[in-house]
């Protein structure tokens, strides 16, 4: 394989959305994953509710041509990608002052989390607003700070029952974030993105994407339910 394309800091992630064709070949979509993971590249394997795929694939990476021969794998062995997001792990600009440890755990994170069994997952993008008085980047930074920082406030209500990860994607995907969500029960992922929609930084400045929701599962149980 050519020379890795790396981000300077942090990780490449690959959100892949899929439904089977009839060509849907178990053993290779297991290999796939199991061949990727010999890469070093973590692999969460999802199964989706809804109409919108039938599986769904979180990856991470150093090197994007790791992500790429991943998402070329689970192609051969039968996958019709219906949706994909592409982002990178990153400190965000209001997190200056936190220790070290904290701002790497942010670039260099495990997937899935580690310290709980959280099985309930799901995955959105989102951006700031630009539309006339609600420009989130027409704002003072302090004022942006402070925002972000009640938004946080909500959000640490709920240690020990969900994990978020925030990856960035200005430039390289639709959205300018992409957001997924891993929880102990289903109820918690509406219960946080509910609770956290009243934090003026959403409520006034949020957009929000297609939501992909289900559930982590090996991925040999993953392809025994298709």
């Amino acid at each position: 394989m050519s020379d890795p394309i790396s981000p300077a800091v942090g990780r490449g992630v690959l959100h892949l959305f899929c439904k089977p064709t009839p060509l849907l070949d178990g053993e290779a979509v297991v290999a796939a994953v199991k061949a990727a993971e010999a890469e070093g590249v973590q692999v969460v394997s999802v199964a989706t509710l809804g109409h919108k795929c039938d599986a769904a694939f979180m990856a991470m990476h150093d090197d994007w041509r790791q992500l790429r021969a991943f998402q070329s794998g689970i192609q051969r062995a039968g996958f019709e990608v219906v949706d994909s997001y592409v982002s990178m792990t990153e400190v965000s600009e209001y997190a200056a002052g936190m220790p070290e440890e904290h701002l790497k755990a942010r670039l260099y994170p495990d997937i899935p989390p580690r310290a709980v069994h959280m099985p309930a997952w799901c995955f959105y993008p989102m951006s700031k607003k630009r539309d006339g008085d609600n420009n989130w980047f027409t704002l003072p930074f302090e004022a942006r700070k402070a925002l972000m920082h009640e938004h946080g406030t909500s959000g640490r209500k709920y240690a020990g029952r969900i994990v978020q990860y925030i990856t960035g994607s200005a430039g390289v995907d639709d959205f300018e974030w992409g957001v997924t969500l891993f929880a102990v029960t289903p109820d918690v992922l509406k219960e946080v993105v509910y609770t956290m929609r009243f934090d003026q930084a959403s409520a006034v400045y949020g957009e929000f994407g297609a939501f992909y929701t289900g559930y982590v599962v090996p991925v040999e149980e993953l392809v025994a339910t298709l």
